[in-house]
């Protein structure tokens, strides 16, 4: 997926022009890559946060450059409301590149219904593939995970063409014990049991004992 982003040339750089651009409602921005120079950008606010809520990984860059970019990272303003600065990388839609794509679990375990917690371990995972091919998430399925199980990356179905950089080996998600139940079996199994008629043997022993 990828929207347009209207863009326009900064000529000034530094903190104090880059609280002067926020207050004017743009987002400085830098744009780099492909062996050429870094160009220094501004986009409205407005614009950028609409690319965000689209989930857009590669954006299609108007007006003081014309190319095919890739939103790199996003920083935020302290309370995480506002992007403050965003990085672009240049791309060719055929070239194959390395993104990072969170995680999101799909379907219902079995394990959980046998009183199992499921845990997300990594919530993002590193692939290979071509820019217009960026999935703005990937799906676990966990509708066979059982009680104890795990899935590990090599697990997980990836989109047509592209290739996990991320270890195959690591695990992705587990099903385990919930540690309330954990807790409950080892009080039970931890007490002990009480025999029939030795309270009553102990308080005889105890009258005896006082008179």
């Amino acid at each position: 997926m990828s929207d347009s982003l209207e863009v326009v040339a900064r000529t000034a750089t530094g903190t104090r022009e880059s609280r002067r651009l926020r207050r004017q409602g743009l987002v400085p921005a830098i744009l780099y890559g492909h062996g050429e120079k870094c160009v220094d950008l501004a986009a409205t606010r407005i614009a950028l946060e609409a690319v965000i809520r689209h989930g857009s990984r590669i954006v299609e860059l108007k007006g003081a450059v014309t190319t095919s970019a890739l939103v790199r990272d996003l920083q935020w303003d302290t309370f995480g409301i506002e992007p403050i600065h965003v990085d672009l990388i240049r791309v060719d839609k055929t070239e194959r590149i390395t993104v990072r794509v969170p995680l999101d679990l799909k379907g219902e375990a079995p394990g959980h219904r046998d009183g199992g917690t499921v845990n997300m371990v990594l919530h993002e995972i590193e692939i290979e593939c071509t820019p217009d091919t960026i999935p703005e998430k990937i799906h676990i399925l966990v509708g066979k995970l059982g009680l104890g199980g795990t899935i590990k990356v090599h697990d997980i179905e990836l989109p047509k063409g592209a290739k996990a950089v991320t270890d195959g080996d690591e695990t992705a998600v587990t099903c385990t014990l919930a540690a309330h139940k954990t807790d409950e079996t080892a009080a039970a199994g931890g007490a002990e049991p009480e025999i029939i008629g030795r309270k009553a043997a102990e308080e005889g022993e105890a009258a005896a004992a006082g008179d």
